[in-house]
């Protein structure tokens, strides 16, 4: 694996508690969000615009559905 990537084992309760703090930490850090199939398909133009906004209409007011809205901006 190149820069960019991390392998994270999550074979006991300890290291899936590790591994979820990790990405939690490296998400508020960073701003962006690990594995968001939407932003890859928008990203690669696998879907449009208005598909996204479509995606993201139902989630209600929480920050994921925040986060989506903000890759149209």
């Amino acid at each position: 694996m190149g820069r960019g990537f991390a392998w994270l084992d999550t074979g006991t309760h300890d290291s899936l508690l590790d591994a979820a703090s990790f990405i939690s930490t490296l998400q508020k850090r960073q701003g962006l969000q690990v594995s968001c199939p939407e932003e890859i398909a928008y990203g690669q133009r696998w879907i449009s615009t208005e598909q996204l906004l479509q995606l993201a209409a139902p989630l209600a007011k929480n920050g994921y559905r925040r986060y989506l809205m903000g890759l149209v901006k």
